[in-house]
């Protein structure tokens, strides 16, 4: 059965929702996020909003008539009528199917005919990752690359056999990480991590030529929202980074998961600095679809301060109890 048919009956009791906004100072920005919370028969469910335009989250809408009994697949269709962009659609979406799955005291891998499994963690980091190896010298990583990469850099960091993916961040546009495409830069890259996974590599222009031969190691993440986007590629695929919440809705996710899981097209997990269950959520998914990809959904501590021993090491242990 398809696993969205495994979801799409199982029935949320709601009787409203309330809003939790959550804030985080860094240093030249504050990553606001809003969780959704659903109440219903004694339970809640959550889930989180990762709008990265803080101001979209002074307007955040809050009284929708979602109280009532629903299936899954019924209350996404109302969802249909509300015009929510991806990121808040998915808000709703996972709070319902947290609440539905903890009023039927089950879990995501129960409810899906599947088992949790450890999960491993890469860190996601632009800063030096020599104060991370010195406390945890078994880390792995996912780094974004920057113009101030050198080749003698490059040859460090490989030296290291630590970088699991290297994200080459090209369809972001008015942002502070955007990288301009290059295929020079491109070649020097692929050169210098021969097993690394590329994400986010620019197809046009020369660039994927400049890539010949590790074709079979370049993933996407950001032009992806639909099934369709990733057929939609010039290139068959071979590596996809999950983000949840750019799929919108819970149906569109798990079939773009099951398409690739046919196709023999490794996935990994993607972390949208959540600060709240949503984090949670990102790493029960890959605890159920691709637990041993080079997963960017370390605990939320990652995020929040530089290395101390204090951190979750990788695995993370096979999450407990009901819910999403």
């Amino acid at each position: 059965m398809p696993l969205w048919d495994q979801l799409a009956g199982l029935v949320a009791r709601i009787d409203g929702y309330s809003l939790e906004r959550r804030e985080l100072p860094r240093e030249q920005w504050t990553r606001v996020t809003t969780s959704v919370v659903l109440d219903g028969d004694g339970e809640r469910g959550e889930g989180e909003d990762v709008t990265y335009d803080a101001a979209e989250h002074d307007e955040f809408p809050a009284g929708l008539m979602l109280a009532g009994t629903w299936t899954l697949d019924e209350l996404s269709r109302r969802l249909d009528d509300v015009g929510l962009g991806d990121y808040r659609r998915w808000a709703f979406e996972s709070a319902a199917l947290d609440l539905a799955l903890r009023q039927a005291g089950r879990s995501l891998a129960e409810a899906v005919g599947r088992e949790y499994r450890p999960v491993r963690f890469v860190a996601s980091t632009r800063t030096d990752v020599g104060p991370w190896l010195e406390n945890d010298p078994t880390l792995e990583f996912k780094l974004d690359a920057t113009k101030d990469w050198d080749a003698a850099l490059m040859q460090r960091l490989a030296a290291l056999d630590r970088v699991r993916v290297v994200d080459l961040k090209a369809y972001y546009r008015g942002t502070s990480v955007d990288l301009e495409p290059d295929g020079v830069f491109y070649r020097a890259i692929a050169d210098a991590f021969p097993e690394a996974v590329l994400e986010d590599a620019w197809l046009e222009d020369g660039c994927l030529d400049a890539l010949h031969g590790a074709e079979s190691r370049l993933s996407f993440d950001a032009p992806i929202h639909a099934l369709a986007d990733f057929e939609a590629l010039p290139i068959e695929a071979r590596w996809l980074n999950i983000k949840p919440s750019r799929f919108g809705t819970v149906r569109k996710l798990l079939e773009c998961i099951e398409a690739c899981e046919e196709r023999g097209v490794r996935m990994y997990g993607g972390g949208q600095f959540e600060l709240g269950h949503g984090r949670v959520q990102i790493q029960r998914l890959a605890s159920v679809f691709y637990a041993d990809g080079p997963n960017d959904v370390a605990p939320s501590a990652y995020n929040e301060g530089g290395p101390s021993p204090a951190l979750p090491r990788s695995p993370l242990p096979p999450p407990e109890g009901a819910g999403f």
